[in-house]
């Protein structure tokens, strides 16, 4: 991830940062996302049932379109220069506009929304971010990301 000197974070607030590389969501990363969250939804694991559904496939877990924030982001998201570490701090907001049907591909746009020195060595960073669908004019998901730097 691209580092700055805290004095320039400001300079990005407000601004897209960039667009990941797209991603094939298939039925293997779905299947497994159940696997790790015991969520076996019929209309996330089982083609045939979900392909009577207005959606006319299975569609990934929203979780799972979340999950992908962190590794998406990477190398997009403004850091702190002398980055020792970056948590997740949660989400201020998410709002789900569309699912991802199997085999679609996402990317993830990212706007760096505010950044704040909660304590000396701590900066919030607070991010806008929009998963795209490849062919779709609306977005799966609208968040804001946070992430807790120490430097």
């Amino acid at each position: 991830m691209p580092q700055v000197p805290v004095t320039e974070l400001a300079q990005y607030v407000g601004k897209e940062l960039g667009r990941s590389e797209w991603l094939q969501i298939d039925q293997d990363r779905i299947n497994l996302f159940a696997e790790a969250t015991g969520d076996f939804q019929f209309i996330h694991v089982d083609p045939a049932k979900a392909a009577k559904t207005p959606f006319g496939s299975t569609i990934a877990h929203g979780f799972l379109t979340l999950s992908l924030i962190p590794k998406l982001m990477e190398g997009i998201l403004v850091l702190p220069e002398g980055l020792k570490m970056v948590v997740n701090y949660g989400l201020d907001s998410v709002r789900f506009i569309q699912p991802v049907k199997v085999d679609s591909r996402v990317r993830l746009k990212v706007d760096l929304t505010s950044a704040i020195e909660k304590k000396p060595g701590q900066w919030l960073l607070k991010a806008t971010v929009t998963l795209e669908i490849e062919g779709q004019d609306k977005p799966a998901y609208i968040a804001e990301p946070l992430s807790l730097c120490f430097v």
